[in-house]
């Protein structure tokens, strides 16, 4: 089978700043790493590569250091890795990063078959959780979102556990199909040493504007009906009222519970309704 994984390099959100002078990210001097969600995704291609048999094909778009994020997800046992490199490409949104992967699958698909597409739920540096959707929506793949177990794969169909505010829900479809992963999906492995000599030598593919038909109004700024407006950081939260409970603690919780009400946290009291002790 033909697997394909949709992985982002992304700026680790741990140790990102931002201007206050511009309100804009600082990124120098913040290490890259890759989109925590995408590296379950790929771990689980992988996975299923080991136990079905096939081939792991990584695509990813970005700029030309991106590469990097390539290579270390070819240390883990993919087979194959594209990049998506233009200036063309610069500025685009989702809908608009999901137009350029999704041109860049159909090629793939046209001559080496797609079984299914791996992508995390979101990446970490935009949270918009909508470029996997938009990719299933264009290639007209079955979407499964928030998937955290593969129970099945036969050579029809795909049967997984997805995560739903409520609970689980059990979904099968049909291949080939598009699946948006969580963490709970699976443990990360660690990479091989036969795995490690061959990324250092491989070289990912690169393809640009004219390595397909773009259609140039659906990308960059152009092709991207969002903007972000501005980015800042939340107001910094104060440290609290510490109250010592150890002398009065009936005063202290009778306090407590005063604070609670006044600040609506919860909003009616059942004493108030005649309620009982």
């Amino acid at each position: 089978m033909n697997f394909v994984v949709c992985l982002k390099q992304v700026p680790d959100t741990s140790e990102v700043r931002i201007d206050p002078a511009t309100n804009t990210l600082m990124r120098e001097g913040v290490p890259s790493i890759i989109n925590p969600y995408d590296a379950h995704g790929l771990e689980e291609a992988i996975r299923l590569k080991e136990k079905v048999g096939g081939k792991v094909t990584i695509v990813s778009m970005g700029p030309p250091q991106a590469k990097d994020a390539l290579k270390k997800a070819m240390t883990y046992g993919a087979d194959r890795a594209i990049l998506l490199s233009d200036r063309a490409f610069g500025g685009s949104d989702s809908l608009a990063t999901a137009y350029i992967l999704s041109m860049a699958l159909q090629k793939i698909h046209e001559t080496e078959p797609i079984d299914v597409v791996f992508a995390g739920k979101e990446a970490i540096d935009g949270d918009t959780a909508q470029t996997g959707p938009g990719i299933a929506q264009r290639l007209g793949f079955p979407q499964l979102t928030y998937v955290i177990k593969v129970r099945e794969l036969t050579e029809t169909t795909i049967t997984v556990e997805r995560k739903t505010e409520s609970g689980r829900q059990v979904v099968q479809a049909q291949l080939p199909a598009l699946l948006t992963v969580e963490k709970e999906l699976n443990d990360l492995r660690y990479a091989t040493l036969p795995n490690m000599m061959k990324a250092a030598t491989y070289e990912p593919e690169v393809w640009d504007v004219n390595s397909l038909p773009f259609d140039t109004k659906q990308m960059g700024l152009k092709g991207s009906p969002t903007s972000v407006s501005r980015i800042f950081a939340p107001p910094g939260r104060s440290g609290g009222e510490i109250m010592d409970a150890m002398k009065d603690p009936s005063g202290v919780a009778a306090t407590v519970v005063q604070k609670i009400f006044q600040q609506n946290i919860i909003m009616v009291s059942p004493l108030a309704k005649g309620g009982k002790r």
